[in-house]
C-alpha cells in the first residue's frame, strides 16, 4: 500500500474552503473535486520504484497483483471506480448518466456525448448537510406548482405536466428561446415563492432550467446519509461537501445549468422519468450499491478492524488519525486529507485509531 497523491479540479461551482481546510492549507480559488483513482482525466500518483508513478501506469505493469483476477475478469485491466471529495458551494450542471448498454451503444456509434463504454452511477454520502435535486416530483404535483406561478407563457409546461408528460414539459422548458430567456427568469424571480428557484436564477440568470426545482425532488442530506443515483435519473447537486463514489466515466449528458457543452434531446432520450434516486442505509459500516462498479466502507474504528482483502481499494481519512496494517504487517497512518491506495496483493487491512475512514472499493 502507498500513499496517493491527488489532483483537486478547480471548477467554478467549489468551495474556496472545504477542501482547503481538511487539508490544512488556504485556497488560491474555488476547489470543486480532488479525485482519487485511476481516471485518465485526474490519476492519482504513488512511490513505485523509487520514483512517483501514475496510478494507471502502476496497474498496467502488474493487473493481477494490482486489481486481482475477479476484478480483471468482471471490468478489464481497469479500476472500475473513482473516489471524489466534492465541494458544492454553487448548483453544478442538471445531468444524467446512461446504463452500460447505452454508453457502449453511443461509444460505437461515435457519439461525442460518449467518451468511453461505461456507465456513471455515482453515489454521495454527505459529510456535512448536503443538498441536492434528483428524480421528478409525481407529475400532477409538478403541474399544480407550475401552474401556481401564474404565468401565461409556462401554460404548455403546466399543461404537459397534467398529463403525464414530464420529459415533455422538460423540453418544452429546456428549448425556451434564447431571446426569451432572460424576461422568463425575470418573471419566475418576480412570482415564485420558492427559495430554489431564486438561488438559481441568481447563480444561472438567463437559464430557463432555474425551474427544475418545481419539477423535481430535494433531498437533503445529514452527515452520514447517502444518496445513490443510477442510470437514467436526471439531478443536480445543490450544495455541500461529501465523499462521492462512482462508475470511472467520463459520461455526463447536460442540460442546463452550466456552461459547459450541452445536448438537451440526447439527455431526454437516456432520462427514464420514472427512475428515483435511493437513499443507502449502510449495513455493518458498508454502503452497498446496485452497481458492481464500486461500495463504500465507512469507519470510525477506535479497536482494530478488518477490511477484507483480495480487491483494489482506496482509503481516505477525513477526520482524525488511523492506523493501516496490510497483511505484511506494513503500516501507515492517515491524517485528514490523506489516502493510501491498497492492492489486491496486499490482502486483508488492518484499521486502528481514533479517525474516520471511507474505503472504496469494487462490489463483486
Amino acid at each position: 500500500m502507498d500513499l496517493l497523491t491527488n489532483p483537486i479540479k478547480d471548477y467554478a461551482w467549489g468551495s474556496r474552503t472545504a477542501i482547503a481546510a481538511l487539508t490544512g492549507r488556504s485556497a488560491a480559488g474555488p476547489e470543486a473535486e480532488m479525485w482519487l483513482g485511476a481516471h485518465p482525466s485526474g490519476p492519482s500518483s504513488l512511490p513505485r520504484d523509487g520514483s512517483q508513478q501514475a496510478l494507471p501506469d502502476v496497474i498496467a505493469a502488474d493487473p493481477v497483483a494490482e486489481l486481482g483476477a475477479a476484478v480483471i475478469e468482471r471490468f478489464g485491466e481497469r479500476l472500475p471506480y473513482l473516489l471524489k471529495l466534492i465541494a458544492v458551494d454553487r448548483a453544478l450542471s442538471m445531468q444524467v448518466h446512461p446504463s452500460l448498454e447505452q454508453a457502449a451503444e453511443g461509444f460505437l456509434r461515435g457519439d461525442h456525448n460518449y467518451a468511453d463504454p461505461w456507465p456513471k452511477p455515482e453515489m454521495i454520502c454527505a459529510l456535512t448537510p448536503f443538498s441536492a435535486l434528483a428524480g421528478f416530483r409525481p407529475p400532477g404535483e409538478a403541474a399544480e406548482l407550475v401552474a401556481a406561478l401564474g404565468l401565461p407563457a409556462l401554460t404548455p409546461v403546466a399543461d404537459a405536466l397534467a398529463s403525464g408528460d414530464v420529459l415533455a414539459a422538460l423540453r418544452i422548458l429546456l428549448g425556451w428561446p434564447a431571446d426569451d430567456r432572460a424576461a422568463l427568469v425575470q418573471d419566475l424571480v418576480r412570482t415564485a415563492d420558492h427559495d430554489l428557484v431564486t438561488q438559481l436564477a441568481e447563480q444561472y440568470p438567463n437559464d430557463p432550467a432555474v425551474l427544475a426545482p418545481l419539477l423535481m425532488r430535494h433531498h437533503q442530506l445529514a452527515p452520514g446519509e447517502a444518496l445513490y443515483l443510477g442510470a437514467g435519473v436526471l439531478h443536480c447537486y445543490l450544495g455541500g461537501f461529501g465523499v462521492e463514489i462512482m462508475g470511472s466515466s467520463d459520461n455526463v449528458l447536460r442540460a442546463g445549468l452550466t456552461p459547459k457543452p450541452i445536448d438537451i434531446e440526447e439527455l431526454l432520450r437516456i432520462t427514464d422519468p420514472a427512475a428515483q434516486p435511493a437513499a443507502i442505509e449502510p449495513v455493518a459500516d458498508v454502503y452497498l450499491t446496485p452497481s458492481p462498479e464500486f461500495q463504500l466502507r465507512r469507519f470510525t474504528p477506535g479497536d482494530a478492524y478488518q477490511v477484507p482483502g483480495d480487491k483494489p481499494r482506496i482509503l481516505i481519512c477525513v477526520d482524525g488519525v488511523v492506523s493501516i496494517r496490510n497483511a505484511a504487517q506494513d503500516e501507515l497512518k492517515l491524517h485528514p486529507a490523506e489516502a493510501i491506495f491498497a492492492p489486491a496483493s496486499d490482502g486483508a487491512l488492518e484499521l486502528s485509531g481514533n479517525g474516520t475512514v471511507f474505503c472504496a472499493e469494487p462490489r463483486l
